[in-house]
Order: structure tokens, then sequence, then C-alpha cells
């Protein structure tokens, strides 16, 4: 494989509509049936769809009242983070148990680093197996994984036999996999992006894969060179296990547009508390200060104040919200609001760890 000096052994393991599922676990009259985590008011979103409901064409991120609509039996559920917090510390210790190198993208996603293991086992694939097994029989959940040379080719595969199952894509496996995948399913690759590549005449990595790099970087910026790489299977970016937040942040969608600065200070009183206790339950503090507004007609403004120390007193977050909030005249009336502090004492952190690369012919299994 040109350009690959060293493999990696990665699993990428995702949860199985990991918020949804939680909701049935913990409450066996949802089991086998379409729900919906998230609000059922006018203003809701659906933050996760059980597989039931997912038959119905219900998605995360699609408002309520279109859910509903597509599924008229839905039944919806309120978020209960803490407890998904709680299920995913749970999840990434049964990982820790296997190597320390672990990146969480989210609750419910991460990848894990295998080369060298802490049980000795040169094979990623039955590592990932024992590990989703470890996951139902310890949890009662369910996760698929995906197992390869890189964290990109790891991440799509983990999506190939969802849900309860795993893919594994061998070094010798990765170009004709990559030349035969259809260009949506490229991480990365969002829906604007796959309709300009559908105009340009790429549908699958093998046309990707005929495009110069001056043709990619011309027609896509600096992401034209990483297509250009990972479509030959390149992709450097290691696992890194002590991902740092570079943001923190709180919002909250209205059932009814506010038009008053005054009816908007008791909410953003709200978003500032439930800011202080996600800060101090990280224990972190920033110094700047961003108000995000979207107004009515979905337009979205933010303003922003650096302070010259590092704050995450619900009070200070709130007097600086409110100056940012008189600082000019709304626009329109107001759906949504949030509050985020980022320039955070965790940038000043050196986190010191060894970096061993272990190098290994290009014809090894997985």
């Amino acid at each position: 494989m040109s350009g690959v000096s060293s493999l990696r052994k990665i699993i990428h393991v995702d949860m199985d509509a990991f918020y949804a599922s939680v909701e049935q676990l913990d409450n066996p009259d949802l089991r086998g049936k379409p729900i919906a985590v998230g609000g059922s008011s006018e203003r809701g979103v659906v933050s996760a769809a059980s597989y039931e409901a997912r038959k119905y064409g219900v998605r995360s991120a699609m408002s309520s009242i279109v859910a509903k609509r597509n599924c008229p039996h839905l039944i919806f559920v309120k978020t209960r983070f803490d407890r998904y917090n709680e299920i995913s510390k749970a999840i990434r210790n049964i990982f820790y148990e296997y190597t320390d190198l672990v990146e969480p993208l989210s609750l419910d996603e991460a990848y894990l680093d295998v080369t060298v293991n802490k049980k000795g086992n040169p094979s990623a694939t039955l590592l990932a197996k024992e590990i989703r097994e470890r996951i139902y029989d310890e949890l009662k959940l369910t996760a698929s994984a995906g197992i390869s040379i890189n964290k990109f080719i790891a991440k799509i595969a983990s999506d190939y036999h969802k849900p309860n199952g795993q893919k594994t894509v061998n070094p010798e496996e990765v170009i004709q996999f990559l030349e035969h995948l259809d260009i949506r399913k490229f991480y990365g690759v969002g829906k604007v992006t796959t309709e300009k590549m559908y105009r340009l005449g790429i549908f699958t990595g093998k046309d990707l894969k005929t495009k110069s790099l001056d043709f990619l970087t011309t027609n896509f910026g600096k992401s034209g060179g990483f297509y250009y790489q990972v479509v030959r299977g390149i992709h450097n970016s290691e696992v890194k296990p002590h991902r740092i937040a570079k943001s923190v942040g709180a919002e909250r969608t209205f059932n009814v547009n506010l038009s008053s600065e005054v009816f908007m200070l008791e909410r953003l009183a709200q978003i500032a508390f439930e800011l202080e206790r996600r800060l101090k339950s990280k224990k972190i503090a920033g110094k700047t200060i961003t108000l995000k507004i979207k107004y009515s007609d979905f337009s979205l403004q933010t303003r922003s104040k650096t302070l010259p120390y590092f704050a995450s007193d619900e009070k200070l977050i709130l007097e600086t919200a409110k100056d940012l909030l008189y600082q000019k005249a709304l626009e329109n009336s107001v759906r949504l609001l949030g509050i985020s502090i980022s320039n955070l004492n965790t940038e000043k952190k050196q986190i010191k760890h060894i970096n061993k690369e272990v190098f290994i012919q290009l014809k090894f299994d997985l």
C-alpha cells in the first residue's frame, strides 16, 4: 500500500441507538416500541431514535413534529444525560482493560488503538468481538465495531453491520474496499460535498482516486488534500487518549419565540446555572464567554467577550451574557439562546505521554 510504512490496529466502537437503548433498558415497557429521545413540543428536536422508530424514517436532529408525522404512535422520552454519562463511563472502563489508547468521540463512540494491548492478543478482530460481548454481558446494551489499519477506515467499517455487528478491513483489502465505497459513505463527506462531487462525476472511491491533488484542492480547498490521501488508505492521525475540550456550552430552544430581553434574562440565568454545573463537574474554567442567538428566521448570531481571568462562576457568566445581550439591538424574535465558554485553562496543560511507534510488516492479520 503506497505511503504506508507502519500500520496500526484500530477499533472504532459505536453503541447502537445509545440514548434510546438506555431508555428501553431502564423501562421494559418501551422495549420493541418506536421511541424518540427528546422534546415532544412544537419546538422539540429528536436527540436519538430507537431502531423501531427508524423504520418509519425518524432520525436524530429531526423536528419532533416531522417525527410524529412519520410515526404517529411514536413515544417521546425526555433526555437523561446523567444516566447516559454514567453508562458511558462504565463502557470506557471496559475499553481501558484492553488499552490506554482510547479516544472518546462522544458518550457513545470511541477509537481504540490495540496494536499493543493489555491482553497480548494479536487479533484486533477477536478483541473487538470480546469487547462487544463484555458490553452486552455487563450492561445489556449492544455495540457495533469497525476494525482496520487507521481511524478513517475503522469509522466507516463500524457502520457496515449495524446494529450489533462488526466488520474488519484487513490491510490487503483496504484499497479495494475504498474504491468500491459510495462517496456518501466516506467519513467527513457531508450532503453538500456529496452533491458537489456528484456534479464533478465522483460517485465512488474509485472515481475519487482518478482525480489529481491539484483538481481536488482547487475544488475542495484543504479538504481536497485529505480526500486525496484517505482514498489511498493513508490517514496517519493517531488515537489521542487525552482529548482536551476547547469549549463548554449550554443552550435552550424555546416553545414560543421571545421578543423581549426581559423574558430572555430568566432563560439566560437557567443556562448559566447549567453551564456552571458542567464546568465544575469537569473542573474547567475559561476566559472567553460567547452568547449564541438564533432568531425565528433561523439566522444565527454570536457575541463574545474575553475576560482577563479564568471564570466558571454562574453569576459572572450570567452578568457577562447580559452585557452581550444588551450590546446591540435584537434583529428579530428569538427561538434559541446559548452560552459557551472557551479559551479554557485546560489549554495551558502539557500532557506528557510516551508515543510508541510500532512498525509492522504490511501483511498482518487484524
